[in-house]
């Protein structure tokens, strides 16, 4: 049986989705010993630093506070995240700032595609901030990045888009650019969506989204990643999975959800590495071409792997 396989246990002294952040952030449990890592030492780290202030940009390593960030750096990578710092929308369980953006700056994309150059990247992933006050969403933007990067390099391109809020002139929009990967993610469960995601989400969006895109354009890649420990149930994983199949999607992540601070939902669970592991395998059984499945697993890490190795 899925339950005895994958059983959902609250770790100790975690708490329930229903009590204050704050609170929850003073009951977190102590990381179990499989999420305690050293932090990598490389002269690399402070040439991607040093090269991103120079060239002014973003990154959701830096913005999203990701665990993976100093290994990433290490290697000379990095996920740029354009259209700014600020977030329109309040998801529970991101760490990038809220409010009112500033207006996209034009010169961006080639400041993106000269990063990508100068750090030799073979595998290019930009994401962004949600923008629902622009009318595109930032698709534009998205679309002059891609072709920014593909005039530099000969980089494939991965985007992790937002929602667009339902426009699908703004979708067709990225797709027109023919990015190798599409990736948006799924992030949790339809039950914990609105909770998870901010009241602007929806889970059938999400699933059309991704529809689409394998609809207009065959070639490209799709993807979309979960996080785990949030409260959901074996059940609930596994509906999601085969939903996510159900619309072609391509590549899978599944990676353990961290609270970045005290005003975000707690952790419910922490998920073992083996729990991992068999996620993984019942992934792949289900059809999903690449699958990275792990407790530091997140949506670009090591995206270069998954979209460019198929064997």
């Amino acid at each position: 049986m899925l339950e005895n396989a994958l059983p959902i246990v609250e770790a100790p002294g975690s708490c329930r989705p229903d009590e204050s952040a704050g609170r929850a952030w003073e009951r977190q449990p102590r990381l179990p010993p499989w999420l305690r890592r050293e932090i990598p030492r490389s002269n690399a780290n402070h040439f991607t630093a040093r090269l991103l202030r120079e060239l002014r940009l973003e990154t959701v390593c830096e913005n999203a506070r990701c665990p993976n960030r100093m290994e990433c750096y290490a290697q000379k990578t990095a996920t740029f995240m354009i259209l700014g710092n600020v977030c329109t929308r309040p998801c529970g369980f991101c760490a990038v700032a809220r409010g009112r953006p500033a207006a996209p700056e034009t010169d961006e994309p080639e400041r993106v595609a000269e990063a990508a150059l100068r750090l030799g990247l073979q595998h290019v992933v930009i994401t962004s901030v949600t923008r629902d006050d622009l009318a595109d969403g930032g698709a534009e933007h998205f679309y002059q990045t891609v072709l920014a990067v593909r005039r530099r390099t000969a980089a494939t391109v991965e985007v992790l888009t937002p929602d667009f809020l339902y426009n699908k002139a703004a979708l067709r929009r990225v797709i027109e650019a023919r990015p190798e990967v599409f990736n948006h993610n799924t992030e949790t469960v339809p039950r914990l969506y609105r909770r998870v995601r901010g009241p602007k989400s929806d889970y059938g969006w999400t699933l059309e989204l991704l529809r689409l895109v394998k609809t207009w354009d065959p070639q490209i890649r799709t993807k979309s990643g979960l996080m785990l420990g949030l409260g959901e149930t074996a059940d609930e994983v596994l509906d999601v999975l085969a939903d996510l199949r159900s619309v072609g999607c391509d590549y899978l992540t599944l990676g353990q959800y961290l609270q970045p601070g005290p005003d975000y939902l707690p952790v419910v669970r922490y998920v073992p590495p083996e729990e991992f592991e068999r996620w993984g395998d019942l992934a792949r059984a289900l059809g999903f071409r690449k699958v990275a499945s792990g407790p530091f697993v997140r949506s670009s890490y090591h995206a270069r792997d998954m979209a460019c190795n198929e064997h």
